[in-house]
């Protein structure tokens, strides 16, 4: 065909185009591509020769050609199993992964895969069972694994959340929290800073923790694991294709209709008596009542055969979990009033979710082809109590998200170009179950902050935020450029106009808190904080965001041996609430007024100064802040393939990724403002203040009205917080590097990694007040009460929260085979991590317990030292499908402020904060041994699972499923009791378990599956 690229002069010429159009594009702030899951397949044929992919489950057709030494790359490939070849006697059948490099040789004399034996599956396409060869990934730099379907279908499962399996790939970490709520986590990094890819669209959360939109405290799915085929997991050096992201990159492809009709029902359940007690239902003698349904189907097949196809899933939650409200200090719950007392104890938390997911696909040609796809979830939960909060401190609480994506793929022999819109639109409105008045009791001292228990809510608990818009975006693979070696080299664009909302607090609720020592609870609050609508301002923020980028990655086959990943990315945002945000006239007022704690003439701006506070840095004009345009990351990785046959490979990396500040941390300053919680203070005994000064008033018990309090400050802005965020605010990054290498031995395939990532730029808020003198402490005490004149407290927000992990990450994977009739995997992951933080929750942005976030010293992260996941699965006899996970972690340390009596020096200094305090990261006694050794483990958790297929009629088949999750029954804690000391020295066991506190994952749980496809 004249249109074949088949001479070296104009491939250069090609290839002189292809740079211009590179340094064209790094030049455009418009540019920006989002990663896709398709499969490439390298390798080496006949020269000159036609190279075709037929699918088997669809009939899809790609073509190439080979070049004049033999070499081909076939890119855009969905996952599946293809029949290969380049001519007559070549053909190979193989099956390609999610987001993977295949390597295939097909010569007429050349092995089916090049030198390595790799695992081959029998599959049933089209009613005729086929025998393929699985081709590995193993000359990838980037360092991770894939989660195939065999792993999803026959692994136990405590949920139906897909990520959950996520975890036998070293460096992950899935969690389950005691109220049901699940993340994924990678290192020290937060689960805000991953980002989850579905059929190639980012599902990045913008504006709320999660990672991915819907998961920000949520019991739910992401998406429907029946419609989900296979993911990858990337915890580091992944290519510059990967957007909005600092931690891990999830990646994974739906599943599509084929040319036989296919469809699945489910249902599962358990219920009280499926389970055993949680330690709070032990001590407490009494079970609450609980239940846990899943239920779904799928549905797809053919509208023409080898052109269209059809696809359909939903999937149905309905859970009643048990959880546990706790004190969060220990040795008061007897000096707490009676009837805060017996709401202490276990909970339940009921959910509701629907979850939807459709999808289409059209090729009219063997060169086009079409999918329309689409998402519905929404969800209904009482959530937000448990530990220290009470039934009557939860949360009515409505999440939704609904995608829809719409994309061509035009493919010739040597490019091909994706086109992709796509709509999102997803809100989380969290509303309290009590309005009105609501209490929380806590320490004294500098403990003052520290919570007992909580039986109602702030106005912070009433929510609405979200983000809604659509985008563009393009990318386009030259896959038949030569020049050293053979390049296939990707480059696109991504437009991106997406509206954020964000509702920081409502008026209908007030919260007072209440002093507790060991003379009991004092009768009177100390302290009343309740929301204020300022009279013709909006409380809800809204920024148009606007995204650009551009990114070129070219992965270059140097020789049979070098495989080089050369990339980089540029990336730009444009916030305008934040950018054009301009500083209440009053405010900037007030910095220039008398400091009323200060001698006379100076002012509460000089106050800050003397501080080392420059106001200057936080007021905006609307027009002194700008986006950043400096965000370029470099990503390099390479791979040697030490002998050429891919059994022996050595590989690495280096690169910089960019994240997203959250637009809840952002939009601070606007509501702070537009609907104020001001606090006001009341002179008690045990927390004293100056009647008069500072917002400090006599108790009134006309106070204990909202009404009344917002009449206290009607007119004025006495008690309103001020919040104030830099004016060079910049993006959070990390700074990824890793070394290992790749092993096949037998069956097996084995990697050793050594990682490490280092954030930067984290946003986080500190206490901007400072004394007359400049000093952040005096007494042991924090500024609280010396606020901007005629308003409330100063907090300033920085960039400045960091991360350090090094990890030695360890697999073996025994990939399942129909002939061996069984599989296996190995993780084990050795971390040491920093954070300068004293959190154990990583999305927490607020940092008062220094002056500054440079004050804080860097401690152990919440992360596990040692973690350790084994799976395996086999096929038994009758028709049974055999699972196992066992999971085993140390414990993770308990980060916090240790306060036990020393003497305050009023300066933060090596560690030790003024108050005589200091941040701690300390690792409780485990609490369990298995098999052998010492009680050193923090998490153990042993799940199998039981399939019985049975065979109704023709394609018409049954199963029974038994999951028994946590078989003995262990007891995984995550409550601390804390005993710092006292008189300056510090306990010599400060830190262990709550035996009666809340627990992670699940207690015995036996839950019962049933289900036929077709």
């Amino acid at each position: 065909m004249n249109t074949i690229l088949n001479r070296k002069p104009r491939r250069r010429l090609l290839s002189g185009l292809v740079y211009a159009s590179i340094i064209a594009m790094a030049a455009m702030p418009e540019l920006l591509m989002a990663q896709t899951a398709d499969a490439t397949l390298r390798g080496h044929g006949p020269a000159n020769a036609i190279v075709t992919a037929r699918q088997l489950s669809t009939g899809a057709v790609r073509r190439t050609r080979t070049d004049k030494n033999g070499s081909y790359a076939l890119v855009g490939l969905p996952p599946g199993t293809y029949q290969v070849d380049a001519g007559p006697g070549t053909g190979r059948t193989v099956t390609l992964s999610v987001a993977s490099v295949g390597t295939l040789d097909l010569g007429a004399t050349a092995p089916a895969v090049s030198a390595a034996a790799a695992p081959s599956n029998a599959k049933a396409l089209g009613g005729v069972t086929v025998s393929a060869t699985t081709l590995p990934d193993v000359t990838t730099s980037e360092v991770g694994n894939i989660v195939s379907l065999r792993d999803i279908d026959a692994l136990p499962a405590a949920s139906r959340n897909f990520l959950e399996f996520a975890d036998i790939v070293p460096g992950m970490v899935f969690t389950r929290s005691a109220n049901g709520d699940t993340s994924l986590r990678a290192g020290a990094q937060a689960s805000s800073n991953i980002n989850v890819y579905i059929d190639g669209v980012g599902q990045k959360n913008y504006v709320l923790p999660g990672g991915v939109t819907g998961q920000n405290n949520s019991q739910g799915n992401p998406f429907p694991q029946l419609a989900i085929g296979e993911y990858k997991v990337i915890t580091s050096n992944y290519k510059a294709e990967y957007d909005q992201i600092s931690s891990a990159a999830v990646t994974a492809e739906t599943k599509s209709g084929t040319n036989e009709f296919h469809g699945d029902v489910f249902g599962s359940f358990t219920n009280t008596r499926m389970r055993a007690m949680t330690p709070a239902e032990e001590a407490s003698h009494d079970k609450t009542q609980s239940h846990e349904k899943d239920y779904g189907f799928d549905f797809g097949g053919p509208i023409v055969k080898d052109m269209a196809h059809f696809y359909v899933a939903y999937e149905g939650k309905e859970f009643d979990s048990p959880t546990t409200v706790v004190p969060g200090a220990t040795g008061y719950t007897g000096y707490l009033p009676a009837g805060v007392q017996s709401q202490l104890g276990p909970a339940s938390l009921p959910f509701r979710e629907n979850d939807w997911f459709g999808k289409i696909d059209f090729e009219p040609t063997d060169h086009d082809r079409f999918e329309v796809s689409g998402k519905y979830r929404d969800e209904t939960a009482i959530s937000g109590l448990g530990g220290v909060d009470t039934t009557t401190a939860g949360l009515n609480t409505l999440n939704t998200d609904k995608r829809f994506d719409i994309r061509w793929d035009h493919s010739a022999y040597s490019w091909f170009n994706r086109l992709q819109m796509t709509y999102e639109d997803a809100f989380y409105t969290p509303t309290p179950i009590v309005l009105g008045d609501g209490d929380a009791y806590t320490l004294t001292g500098a403990q003052l902050h520290t919570t007992i228990v909580q039986t109602g809510n702030s106005p912070l608990a009433q929510q609405n935020k979200g983000q809604k818009g659509p985008a563009i975006q393009d990318d386009l693979t030259f896959n038949d450029l030569e020049w050293n070696g053979d390049h296939v080299i990707k480059m696109g664009f991504k437009y991106k106009a997406v509206k954020l909302t964000a509702q920081d607090a409502g008026d209908s609720n007030a919260l007072y808190n209440y002093a507790v020592t060991s003379a009991g609870t004092e009768a009177i609050p100390y302290q009343v904080q309740f929301g204020s609508p300022t009279p013709g301002m909006n409380p809800v923020a809204t920024s148009s965001d606007k995204q650009f980028g551009v990114y070129v990655q070219d992965d270059w086959a140097v020789d049979d041996h070098l495989t080089l990943n050369i990339g980089v990315r540029w990336d730009y945002e444009k916030t305008p609430s934040y950018l054009n945000y301009v500083t209440p006239a009053d405010v900037v007022a007030a910095f220039g007024m008398q400091d009323p704690n200060a001698p006379a003439g100076q002012t509460y701006a000089q106050t800050l100064a003397l501080g080392g506070v420059n106001v200057n840095d936080y007021i905006s004009t609307g027009h002194n802040r700008h986006a950043q345009t400096n965000e370029w990351q470099p990503r390099f990785g390479f791979s040697y393939d030490i002998n050429g046959d891919q059994k022996h490979v050595v590989f690495g990396g280096i690169g910089r990724s960019y994240d997203r500040d959250l637009y809840e941390s952002l939009q601070v300053e606007q509501t702070k403002q537009s609907l104020s919680q001001p606090t006001l203070l009341f002179n008690t005994p045990d927390v004293p203040c100056t009647v008069g000064v500072n917002n400090c008033y006599a108790w009134n018990p006309a106070y204990l009205n909202i009404a009344t309090l917002q009449g206290l400050v009607a007119g004025s802005n006495a008690g309103k917080e001020v919040d104030l965020v830099t004016d060079n605010l910049k993006a959070p990054y990390s700074d990824q590097l890793s070394v290992g290498m790749r092993n096949q031995v037998g069956d097996w395939n084995t990697s050793a990694t050594l990682a490490y990532i280092a954030s930067h730029n984290g946003l986080v808020y500190t206490l901007g007040n400072r004394y007359p003198d400049g000093s952040f402490w005096q007494n042991g005490d924090q500024p609280w009460n010396n606020g901007i004149p005629g308003f409330g407290n100063l907090i300033i927000g920085n960039n400045g929260l960091e991360t350090r992990t090094t990890q030695f990450l360890l697999s073996a994977d025994k990939p399942y085979t129909k002939e061996s009739h069984w599989g296996a995997t190995i993780a084990y992951t050795y971390s040491h991590t920093r954070q300068n933080n004293d959190n154990n929750d990583p999305t927490d942005q607020y940092a008062f317990d220094y002056e500054s976030i440079g004050d804080y010293p860097f401690t152990s992260s919440g992360v596990a030292k040692h973690r350790l996941v084994m799976t395996g699965t086999m096929d038994g006899p009758w028709g049974f499908v055999l699972g196992a996970k066992l999971t085993l972690s140390t414990p993770i340390p308990d980060l916090n402020l240790a306060c036990f009596g020393a003497t305050p020096t009023n300066v933060d200094s090596g560690g030790i904060a003024g108050s005589g305090c200091r941040s701690v990261a300390i690792v409780p006694p485990g609490n369990g041994r298995f098999l052998i050794g010492g009680k050193i483990f923090g998490y153990r958790d042993l799940d199998f699972q039981a399939t019985k297929n049975f065979k109704i009629y023709g394609n018409l088949n049954a199963y029974v499923r038994f999951d028994l999750i946590n078989a003995f029954n262990w007891n995984n804690y995550i409550d601390y009791l804390e005993t710092w000391g006292s008189n300056g020295v510090m306990s010599s066991r400060p830190v262990i378990y709550n035996p009666t506190g809340d627990i992670t994952g699940y207690p015995r749980t036996v839950k019962l599956t049933m289900g036929v496809s077709f």
